[in-house]
């Protein structure tokens, strides 16, 4: 199997390019579907500045296709996988704005808090889009947004959106189960989850404070109390205490 962006057939002018070496400057030929080349003069590897590893984030045939990805690359297929993600979450919620618009804000928080935490930003960020995806069949079975059917429903409907997408079984179990329990901390998450549970509290604590405004010593006592980690006390105390 090889895709039309990868067989020569349906190549354009410019799919053979000279690049130059960042290392000593010399001239590199790649060819489009190179996903590396060593320069002549130094010896140095580098990768193709010009290819796109867009459809290698989800595409069932990338293996075959281009190969195992270079181990620099590695980051970027699973920023790639994310991006898919928030896009299949939109698709699944269509005109529920509402929703789409709580999981991007958690994604927001969850980010700036991940990087703050060294988390692996590739869990929290699809964690994050996914961590609701169970609320319409919650609605829909039980008449009810109750963080127990949520916590239920959620963890199918996100595996078979990661396993379509070709996301690694490490990365689908550990998300799944944080989407199982992202309501009810236990005494043994670890950073992910920890994350992504204070970014969504952000939002929520956000959100109810946009209906009514909440006693500022009530909001301080939950910051210190409710929040996992250091970077999400931080930016709670940023986003709704304005400090």
């Amino acid at each position: 199997m090889k895709c039309p962006g990868q067989d020569s057939r349906y190549w354009k002018p410019g799919a053979i390019f000279d690049a130059k070496c960042p290392e000593c400057g010399g001239e590199v030929e790649f060819f489009k579907d190179d996903t590396t080349r060593r320069c002549k003069n130094c010896g140095h590897r580098i990768l193709n500045p010009s290819m796109d590893f867009g459809c290698a984030s989800y595409c069932k045939y990338a293996a075959q296709c281009i190969g195992d990805l270079p181990p620099e690359l590695i980051a970027q297929k699973e920023d790639l996988l994310k991006d898919r993600v928030a896009l299949e979450m939109k698709r699944y919620f269509k005109q529920d704005f509402k929703r789409i618009g709580h999981a991007t804000r958690v994604a927001r928080y969850a980010e700036e808090i991940g990087k703050g935490e060294k988390g692996n930003l590739s869990v929290i960020l699809t964690a994050a889009y996914l961590h609701d995806i169970g609320i319409k069949d919650a609605e829909r079975l039980y008449q009810s947004t109750a963080a127990k059917y949520q916590e239920e429903l959620g963890p199918p409907i996100a595996r078979k959106i990661l396993e379509d997408l070709g996301a690694k079984d490490i990365l689908v179990e550990e998300v799944c189960d944080i989407v199982a329990h992202h309501h009810h901390p236990r005494n043994d998450d670890g950073v992910n989850f920890k994350c992504l549970y204070d970014a969504d509290l952000i939002a929520n604590l956000e959100e109810e404070q946009n209906k009514q405004t909440l006693n500022h010593d009530k909001l301080t006592d939950i910051i210190n109390k409710s929040f996992l980690t250091e970077t999400g006390k931080g930016l709670a105390k940023r986003v709704l205490l304005r400090v």
